[in-house]
Formats: structure tokens, sequence, C-alpha cells
């Protein structure tokens, strides 16, 4: 029992204190800068939406606003099977020049959409990737594309800031986690490629686009890692910036986590080259993808284990172990209560995150689906 205990340790100390420590290492022993600098690309921006009639003329009149030369811009929206008004806004959005509609009677899904996009032949040198729910700041496209005045960059990820632009970042449970994330695809970036990009704000070379198969639910990742086996760098952006509002709703996120962490699953089933050395960046995408799946199951056998064992150590892994679940009850008993709450939070936020990741793995193995939904 004692192996089992110290197993679940190294994977535990491996995702979150040893793969960033190995990052921040390799950025102080070998960083890889770019040579960013003023670069105006044409661009096609490509969005697919479906049933978005609530929130589509707001993301419309924003990408119109963009600090990005007017007529180096094409804009493409594929209306993957909209039964609502989002069809008819898209007929008068149409009128604006630049701008190309593709219309879908039957949903297929994000994948798909996608694909149908790049059919068309974006006119663009670069095409930047957005969803319809997030604020692009008006200089984030502009800034973004300083990356690629490097050669050696395929893809750029912009940030997604979580709250909003007047009041600035929210860092709870959710917050401080996806703060967290931006620091490790930070050093990701400047040693080397970032294992996936943010999804709302994203931009690839165009002739590195990549087919996704119909089914594929993280062409976030999907399509950066084919950018990355081509031999080109994915590199990160802090400067270039999306908004979203940082709850959905408990039982929203819930799902889009699950969904999300799937498709973790599903990318190795998908592309299995990713686990072996057809993947120039194996060991970060194990790393980072791949361990998290595990550590559910490890945090599972650390606490049989630690029930099972004698000894101080144990004892104490024990004690640590039920103070921090139960701070993660307690903050969901009585939320946003009491000094420790911003403690609370991000025990609860882990929590939801590896309960999320138990969920995911059984959709896999009894293959569920994961639909798409706006």
């Amino acid at each position: 029992m004692a192996w089992i205990f110290w197993a679940a340790v190294a994977v535990i100390g491996h995702t979150y204190l040893g793969y960033p420590a190995w990052l921040w290492l390799s950025c102080w022993w070998r960083p890889r800068r770019i040579a960013s600098g003023p670069c105006f690309p044409s661009i096609s921006i490509v969005m697919v939406v479906r049933n978005e009639e609530a929130v589509l003329q707001r993301k419309l009149k924003s990408l119109l606003q963009l600090n990005y030369p007017s007529d180096q811009i094409e804009i493409m929206v594929v209306s993957d099977g909209s039964t609502d008004g989002t069809n008819r806004m898209l007929s008068d959005f149409a009128r604006t020049p630049r701008t190309r509609i593709i219309v879908s009677s039957n949903s297929r899904g994000k994948a798909a959409g996608l694909n149908d996009a790049m059919t068309a032949s974006p006119r663009g040198e670069v095409v930047v990737f957005t969803d319809v729910r997030q604020t692009i700041e008006p200089d984030a496209v502009r800034l973004l594309m300083q990356n690629f005045a490097d050669p050696r960059v395929g893809g750029a990820s912009g940030e997604l800031m979580l709250g909003d632009p007047d009041s600035g970042e929210v860092f709870g449970g959710m917050g401080l986690y996806w703060k967290i994330e931006k620091k490790i695809r930070e050093m990701e970036s400047l040693s080397g490629s970032v294992v996936g990009a943010t999804g709302a704000f994203y931009a690839v070379r165009t002739e590195l686009v990549a087919p996704l198969p119909a089914e594929t639910v993280l062409d976030d990742v999907y399509i950066p890692m084919q950018v990355v086996r081509q031999g080109k760098r994915v590199v990160f952006n802090p400067r270039a910036r999306a908004w979203d509002v940082p709850d959905q709703g408990t039982e929203r996120e819930f799902s889009r986590k699950v969904r999300t962490l799937g498709g973790n699953y599903q990318l190795m089933r998908l592309a299995p080259w990713l686990l072996g050395s057809n993947n120039p960046v194996w060991f970060r995408f194990v790393s980072h993808k791949v361990m998290r799946l595990l550590v559910p199951f490890a945090l599972v056998a650390l606490l049989i284990a630690s029930c099972s064992l004698s000894g101080a150590i144990y004892r104490a892994a024990l004690v640590l172990q039920v103070a921090f679940y139960g701070l993660s009850v307690w903050a969901w008993l009585q939320p946003k209560r009491g000094p420790l709450a911003k403690a609370a939070d991000a025990a609860l936020t882990f929590v939801v995150l590896n309960t999320a990741a138990m969920v995911a793995f059984a959709n896999f193995i009894t293959r569920r689906r994961a639909a798409w939904s706006r």
C-alpha cells in the first residue's frame, strides 16, 4: 500500500509542481524569445455559431471595430443549423463589405463548421478563430499578429480574461485556476510551444490549418498541435485579450469542463501520434493534458492509502486531505463567507474540476458523445 501512496504523490506532485518547475527552469536556462514586431497580414476571422441571436449582434459589431486595417480583414461566419433569428441577422450582416456567410441547414457541430469555412478558401494569410460569446479588445488582433513577424511562429494564442473590461479580472476559485493556467502557458510559450490555445481567440497561418475530424471537441488543441507537428511554434500572447464572464452557472460550467476534459481523451483516440515520438512536444502534452486526467484517480488512491497505512507521515497526509476536502464542502455550503472564503473557493474549484475529470472518463469508456452546445 505504501507504493500506491507514493505513486499517487508522484502523479499529483509532477502535475502541479514538477511540470511548472521544469518549465521555469527551461525558461531560465534557454528562453526562446520570438522576433515580434509590427505585422499586418491579411486575416480571415472565422466563427461558428448556432442559435446565438442574443449575443451575435454585439460580437459582429465588435469585430467591425477592431483596430486593424479594414481592407486586410475578412469575416467568415458559419451558422450551424440555427433555428432562431441568427440566420436573419447574418443575412443583414452579409451586406457588409468583406464578409462571407455560410449557412448549414443541419446542425453538425463546430468542427464541421470550421471545416466548411476552410473549404471555402479563406482569403487571409492568417486565420483568426473566435467564439461568439467573448468580447475581443479593439487592439487584440493587431497585437496577436505581431507574433507572425517571426517566420518560426505558425500559431498564436490570445489570453482569455475572466471578468469585465471595466472592473477588471475576477480571481475567485475558477479565476485563480485560470490565472495559474495562463502562467503555465506563458512559460510553455517562452520555452518553446504551448500545448493548445485559447479557444475563444487564437490564430494560425492559413496553410498550416489541418482539417478536423468531424467529431473533434477541442479544435483549440488539435489545430495548434498539428501546427507544431509541421515544425512551427505556437506561442501565447498575454497582451492580446478577449473577455468572458467568470461564471456561466454551476451546472453549465461543470458540463463545459466535463466536455473539455472528455475532449482530451478523444484527442488521444483521434491522434494517437500525440503520445509518441512524432509529437515534438510529447512531454509537454503528457504533463499538461494527460497527467491531469490521472490526478483524480491519484487523489482517490492517496486517500485510501492514507487511511490504510500507519506512521506519522501517512497520518499527517490524511489530516491534510480531510481538512482540504472539508474546506471545499464548507465553501459549497456557505460560499463567499468568512476569512477563508478565497481558500475554500479554490479548494472547491479543485474538487469540482477533478470530479469533472472522473465524469469525463466515465463518458469516454461508455462512448457517450459530448455534443457541441452554445
